[in-house]
């Protein structure tokens, strides 16, 4: 009986997935932070960058690699504002900012999606929904809630595929969204 209630949960949930998937849908998708054209991005006007910061720049809970002080200093020479958006505690967020880029900005426990970190952000920036591009690896808190606030959105995929259990099926079913998302470009 428990497996006939958990398959109908299952199939609910996979139909409101598929009919609210293009609330979802990302502006874009890169493999990773790292293969973003930033350049490209500022002379379409962009000015602010919004990062998530576990799992798009490093794997969770690791600090700020070479990889990841080389990426914020190019951004900074470019001419962008940064600020680290996360739903972690402050002492792990500001330690990679201040290892990262010291200049930036930091919102912890964001409460992503909701809308008022990604706003807190502009305002940090001094930037707008339409000078502003976020980045991050999930599409039920990053990239969701950039789209609520009307921010490009780029989602990248996760550095480590091992992640928290809520996390892991959480992936399953953004696997849903963006399989429609990917034959919707079709």
């Amino acid at each position: 009986m428990v497996i006939f209630i958990m398959a109908g949960c299952l199939l609910a949930l996979y139909v409101v997935v598929k009919l609210l998937s293009p609330q979802f849908f990302p502006s874009e998708i890169e493999e990773s932070a790292y293969a973003v054209a930033y350049e490209k991005l500022y002379e379409k006007g962009y000015r602010g960058v919004i990062f998530d910061i576990d799992n798009t720049l490093v794997e969770h809970g690791a600090p700020a690699n070479a990889q990841a002080k080389q990426l914020m200093c190019r951004l900074s020479e470019i001419g962008f504002q940064v600020v680290f958006l996360s739903n972690n505690k402050e002492p792990r967020v500001k330690s990679f900012r201040d290892e990262a880029l010291p200049s930036a900005h930091y919102i912890y426990k964001a409460g992503k999606p909701k809308r008022a970190g990604y706003r807190k952000a502009m305002e940090l920036m001094g930037t707008d929904a339409a000078s502003t591009v976020f980045i991050g690896d999930q599409l039920f808190t990053d990239v969701w809630g950039a789209k609520r606030c009307g921010i490009y959105h780029i989602l990248t995929r996760p550095i480590n595929p091992r992640e928290e259990i809520q996390i892991v099926l959480k992936r399953r079913l953004e696997w849903i969204v963006l399989r429609e998302y990917k034959k919707r470009l079709q």
